[in-house]
Order: C-alpha cells, then structure tokens, then sequence
C-alpha cells in the first residue's frame, strides 16, 4: 500500500457475513432439539422458541443503530489510493474469527434442548434473521445516500470485530459502483 493508504471493508458485508451461519446451525439445532422431550415438552418448546426467534431479531436488527446513524454521518470520502476488500475475503475473514463462537453457541442451543426442545435452536436462528435485517436496513440507507459506507480493516481487529466497536472512530464512504457487493452487503449481480 502506498502511504496515507487504508485498507477498507464493506460495512454491510461484515453484519451479513454471520447471518447465513447463525441461520442454518439455529435451524439445524432446532430440528435436532426436536428429537429430546426435554423438560417442558415439544409443544411449549417451540411455542417459547418462536417467541425467542422474534425477540432475538428484533433485538440484533434494532441494537447500536444509532451509532450506525453517527459513524455514517460523520462518514469522510475514501481516498484515491485506498484498497478495498473483496466481498468474498471480508465474510471469509469474518467466518475465521468467529468459528469457536459459532461452534459454541451451536453446542448451547443443543444443550438447551433437553431443557426446552428447539428454542435455543430457535433463537439462533434469529440472531440470523435480525443480522440479515440489519444488513438490509443498512443496504436501504446506503442506497438512499447513494453511497457505500465502508470502515477501515485495522479498526476491525484480527478477529473481524464489529464495526461499530469502540475502536471504530469513523467511516469512509464511496460510490455506490465501488467494490463487489451490492448495497447491504449482497453478491453483486
């Protein structure tokens, strides 16, 4: 990189890049947490499941996004020589960092099935969902703005952290034809 260069990295595409992982082991630990009556039944399980799902997307899709609005706000232009990162590196990176966090949180809502049958399962896979509506929100505001709204890979830390943690001290911001995903973090077609 020449100097005064940063490497830079899609908003969006970090909050999208959990979302299919959260997604598909909620899902495949809910129809597993099935198998076990568990303590309170299979009926109250997925009754209390569903109420899980809900709260945890609503929950994930809502938090910190006011500091989303500020950091976007106070978003400065991307510099000539600044280095963008791929879509595919940036969820690759991502996915790497938070293996062990992924793998444990499959494990507890495994366990919590003997308790409650699918809700930890459930609720996983809400933090999926309320990911991707994250991501879609934002994908809605950068399309507004016309402009893509990216942060600096050093501020993320080795494990791809979030990028509205304390570190991050602004963004940078972009045409909407810069980078290989479309606003909200999706594959560009």
């Amino acid at each position: 990189m020449t100097r005064g260069a940063q490497g830079l990295v899609r908003t969006a595409v970090v909050v999208r890049a959990g979302a299919a992982p959260l997604w598909w082991l909620g899902l495949f630990a809910a129809g597993i947490g099935l198998l076990p009556g568990g303590l309170t039944g299979r009926r109250i399980g997925v009754l209390a499941g569903a109420v899980l799902f809900f709260a945890v997307a609503v929950a994930v899709a809502y938090c910190r996004r006011r500091r989303y609005e500020r950091l976007t706000r106070g978003a400065s232009r991307a510099g000539r020589f600044d280095v963008l990162q791929d879509r595919g590196v940036t969820v690759r990176n991502w996915r790497r960092g938070h293996r062990w966090w992924l793998v444990l949180a499959f494990l507890a809502a495994l366990g919590s099935a003997f308790a409650v049958p699918a809700a930890g399962g459930m609720a996983l896979a809400g933090a999926g969902a309320g990911l991707w509506w994250k991501a879609a929100w934002l994908g809605r505001r950068e399309h507004r703005d016309a402009s893509l709204v990216w942060v600096r890979v050093d501020w993320l830390g080795p494990r791809a952290g979030a990028p509205v943690g304390k570190q991050v001290k602004g963004y940078r911001v972009t045409g909407t034809a810069a980078g290989d995903a479309a606003p909200g973090g999706a594959r560009r077609r």
